[in-house]
């Protein structure tokens, strides 16, 4: 049978974008992309909550073949990422590719035709002879599972789910959840509120974020000579890995860094709220740093010691109609209620049922097999399919590394598949095993299976106590494995 497509992109975030200026570089023009939302941009088109910007330096969040030098910032804000997505959508020309508002709800592989059918929440259907599932993680908001919620009386609104026309200045306001987009937005609306309630249940490590202004003159330099930028890249890519990728994923090699990065970090809510010592003990973590993905913070701490904002670690026992009451008794009449909670994510993998050899479903594989890829990107019994963010891909460096190498290898194999007429790519079990295991021994040093990880109610880790959501490795390391894997670690069919 001819498919619909040649490929399907479900996704037009930056892992969607990336697959298609990489299937356009290797002249593949017979691709189709879904997008359940209206725009592109995945999570910085939906986010749009006061304060929002990205937490690694835009040098680095960015394609390495496509340096922007317009950034204002070194963190800039999230209309600027937003602008980013847009820019790199059209010079591509990638509009006549995508498909809006189109959810997909399941998809089935066809082992006789060798090809994808993948079903759309209005009742019609694609085929495809490959798919690339670029869905993100940061896409499905987390609603907290607390009584009452849904008795709320005031204005509720998820900071993913950002309601523009909400209004904040003079009110009362409660924030659930002190992760990065709790960090974010707390120090941007406290000075607008009448009182301010911020709800603890995990304390959250920090380091200051030098948000500088990029300089005219520099700008005009970057846009003329683009290497200078890529110098730059260098060097923050560089630092990224140093204090992320060596501290947290070699943590056993190298404790100091860790614990370097925790005396750092007290330093600085020393700095913040000093001389409240009893705020400090309640702001500072349990857990190691790495356990929780760290974040870079502007005033956040700081906050804590303005009148009109108070910090609230008692948990909740549930949501009234007109506020929150604690375990301890209290309650706290609020006027809006911000859930700053986060997003499902390993829960999230893959975000619709995926059946594969045999009709078995993906979730059902992960789930009692545990995660697993090879590579990071491809599973064994599911031919013709990739995932820009599978378990154990993303490094924990740059998200833009990981989306680089991981396009870099599904184009190898598609490319390869076409040179050699095949019509079915799936890698061999025993190479994805293999795979499987080296990640597994790695994992043993990183900080996540440090015990204190296990109450610190992080993302990274699953119900079998694997950290499937970072790849145990540097992102060169993982780079040279995407551009050298033996492509005859898959098996190519008619």
């Amino acid at each position: 049978m001819k498919p619909d497509h040649e490929v399907l992109v479900i996704g037009a975030g930056f892992s969607g974008i990336g697959t298609a200026i990489g299937l356009r570089r290797a002249g593949i023009d017979d691709f189709v992309m879904l997008e359940e939302r209206d725009d592109v941009g995945g999570s910085w088109h939906a986010n749009r909550y006061p304060g929002i910007a990205v937490d690694i330096s835009a040098f680095s969040y960015s394609f390495a073949s496509d340096p922007f030098p317009s950034w204002s910032r070194l963190f800039p804000p999230g209309e600027e990422l937003k602008a980013y997505a847009d820019h790199c959508v059209d010079k591509y020309g990638l509009r006549p590719h995508l498909r809006f508002d189109s959810t997909v709800v399941r998809m089935r592989y066809d082992e006789s035709a060798h090809l994808w059918e993948v079903f759309l929440d209005d009742g019609t259907s694609l085929s495809a002879r490959f798919v690339v599932c670029a869905t993100g993680w940061l896409t499905k908001p987390r609603k907290p599972a607390i009584s009452g919620l849904d008795r709320f009386k005031g204005d509720i609104v998820h900071t993913a789910e950002w309601d523009p026309s909400l209004e904040v200045d003079g009110r009362r306001v409660a924030v659930i959840g002190t992760g990065a987009s709790g960090v974010q937005v707390v120090p941007e609306i406290a000075p607008r509120v009448e009182h301010l309630h911020v709800y603890q249940r995990t304390p959250i490590w920090l380091l200051p974020k030098p948000d500088l202004a990029v300089p005219r003159a520099v700008r005009r330099m970057f846009a003329t000579a683009p290497w200078t930028q890529r110098t730059v890249r260098l060097l923050t890519d560089v630092a990224t890995e140093v204090s992320f990728v060596v501290a947290m994923v070699h943590y056993r090699r190298f404790p100091f860094l860790v614990r370097a990065g925790e005396a750092a970090s007290r330093l600085y809510l020393r700095r913040q709220v000093k001389g409240d010592p009893e705020l400090m003990r309640r702001l500072t973590p349990s857990y190691r740093v790495g356990c929780k993905r760290p974040s870079l913070a502007k005033g956040y701490w700081r906050a804590f010691t303005r009148e009109n904002v108070d910090l609230v670690t008692e948990p909740i026992a549930e949501i009234t109609e007109t506020g929150i009451r604690t375990a301890d008794g209290e309650t706290r009449d609020v006027d809006v209620l911000i859930l700053a909670t986060g997003f499902h994510v390993l829960d999230n993998l893959p975000p619709f049922p995926t059946h594969g050899k045999g009709g078995r479903d993906l979730r059902e594989f992960w789930r009692t097999e545990r995660f697993q890829a090879y590579e990071g990107t491809s599973v064994k019994g599911y031919p013709n399919l990739w995932f820009i963010v599978g378990p154990y891909s993303f490094t924990g460096g740059s998200w833009f590394g990981m989306i680089d190498y991981q396009v870099t290898h599904v184009l190898r194999v598609i490319e390869e598949a076409r040179r050699r007429r095949a019509t079915e790519a799936v890698v061999r079990a025993e190479k994805h095993d293999a795979s499987f295991r080296r990640t597994l021994r790695r994992q043993e040093n990183t900080v996540f299976l440090d015990p204190s990880c296990r109450g610190s109610n992080t993302y990274y880790l699953d119900d079998h106590g694997d950290a499937p959501a970072v790849r145990p490795a540097f992102t060169f390391e993982a780079a040279w494995r995407a551009r050298h894997f033996d492509l005859d670690d898959y098996r190519y069919g008619r």
